[in-house]
């Protein structure tokens, strides 16, 4: 664990390092005792910040919810980040690449909640049961962290890197689709660049989701009724270029696009 000073300054460096879209060096690097308290407890320094400056939280976004993920990280659950309503992008506007440092998308199945969802207690049948509607989704990730090179309590810090989020059109209800048996397929400028299955996000997303709302609770969080929540990536992340549209499609939930300029 390091000093609430410690905390303090590396919050401030993550900031100013995605405000200036100059990286630095991991964390872990100058400060290898960091665990992961800490390093939750440097996001909310930020997110309370920017919420204090105007923005809302809307969400929240579940990573590291594959095996392969967990397994490259060297932990054992997922990790989590606060979606925030400036965070928002749109499928009929282009975002500026350079906005960015290091842009990847992801492919994700994404959970309205119609209802607060209980904390410690949370099953996948209590989140199927509040959930309003499945939308297909694209989270944009991004690391403030020079080259992706990050450790666990890093990208948990640099809040979970997660840099946006875009929305589609279709609201599927939790009784017209199999969760655990979505097809996704992603394409940038028409070609096929990733598949997956929803599965692929702990076995089932609903899972995922359960997860965070038993683990935001420890940290005074919940989630509530409108929130957005995104469980995870059904297909690996690809790097996203100036000039590059994505298009992902679910099979039975329609699709989402994103482009950059």
């Amino acid at each position: 664990m390091i000093p609430l000073a410690t905390r303090d300054e590396l919050a401030a460096d993550l900031a100013q390092a995605e405000r200036s879209r100059q990286p630095i060096a991991p964390l872990t690097a100058a400060h290898p005792e960091i665990d992961v308290v800490d390093a939750y407890e440097i996001q909310l320094i930020n997110i309370r910040q920017r919420v204090a400056e105007g923005a809302r939280v809307v969400g929240h976004k579940v990573g590291l919810s594959s095996l392969a993920m967990q397994q490259m990280m060297g932990v054992d659950e997922p990790d989590y980040g606060h979606l925030l309503n400036e965070m928002q992008v749109f499928e009929d506007t282009p975002v500026k690449a350079d906005k960015y440092l290091y842009p990847r998308v992801e492919v994700e199945v994404g959970f309205i909640l119609a209802h607060d969802l209980p904390g410690a207690a949370c099953t996948e049948d209590d989140v199927l049961a509040a959930t309003e509607a499945f939308v297909p989704s694209i989270e944009l990730i991004d690391t403030r962290i020079t080259d992706w090179k990050i450790a666990l309590c890093d990208t948990i810090a640099d809040n979970a890197s997660s840099a946006g989020f875009v929305l589609g059109a279709a609201r599927v209800a939790p009784t017209a689709v199999d969760i655990t048996q979505i097809d996704a397929v992603l394409t940038r400028n028409g070609e096929v660049v990733a598949k997956g299955r929803s599965d692929a996000v702990l076995g089932n997303p609903a899972t995922a989701v359960a997860w965070l709302s038993r683990k935001v609770e420890s940290f005074g969080v919940r989630l509530r009724k409108g929130d957005i929540v995104l469980p995870g990536s059904c297909t690996k992340a690809i790097d996203a270029r100036p000039g590059d549209t994505f298009v992902a499609e679910f099979a039975g939930l329609g699709s989402v696009r994103l482009s950059f300029e």
